[in-house]
């Protein structure tokens, strides 16, 4: 099944969102944007809806956490290569993203996590072909 995928993240600031996701690489659509939401085109089938945190709370009853606080979700991308994650997250670190923690190597699998400017958490990684294709217990260790 093939499907489009649409993830909704809080803003506080909402054209330092949108500034933040295009220096990392990233289209705005503006038939989805306006004063109170961007959409953000990762890809032809994955998009952030980056939301000011009061349109946000229209769409729920329930509290919107702050995530600068409390992770609720993290959004990770597979990349092509290690150099590929570095690349993201060097321009994600330019752009006024912080990362939390040091870069995590399983060998199988590089990865590395970036809060964007409002805490929202995103992870890069790149795992080996031979790793994705049978499991990270099939890889030999090097």
């Amino acid at each position: 099944m093939v499907t489009k995928v649409f993830v909704n993240l809080p803003t506080s600031d909402l054209e330092r969102s949108k500034a933040f996701y295009t220096a990392i690489g990233c289209e705005i659509n503006p038939l989805f944007t306006d004063e109170n939401a961007a959409c953000v085109v990762w890809s032809d089938d994955i998009y952030f809806m980056v939301l000011k945190t009061e349109f946000f709370a229209t769409f729920t009853d329930k509290p919107i956490a702050d995530p600068n606080q409390v992770v609720q979700v993290s959004v990770s991308f597979a990349q092509d290569s290690r150099e590929d994650v570095d690349a993201i997250v060097e321009k994600a670190l330019a752009a006024g993203g912080t990362e939390p923690k040091p870069a995590q190597d399983y060998g199988f699998m590089y990865s590395r996590d970036i809060d964007d400017p409002d805490g929202n958490s995103l992870g890069f990684l790149y795992m080996t072909p031979e790793a994705a294709e049978n499991g990270p217990e099939h890889v030999e260790a090097h």
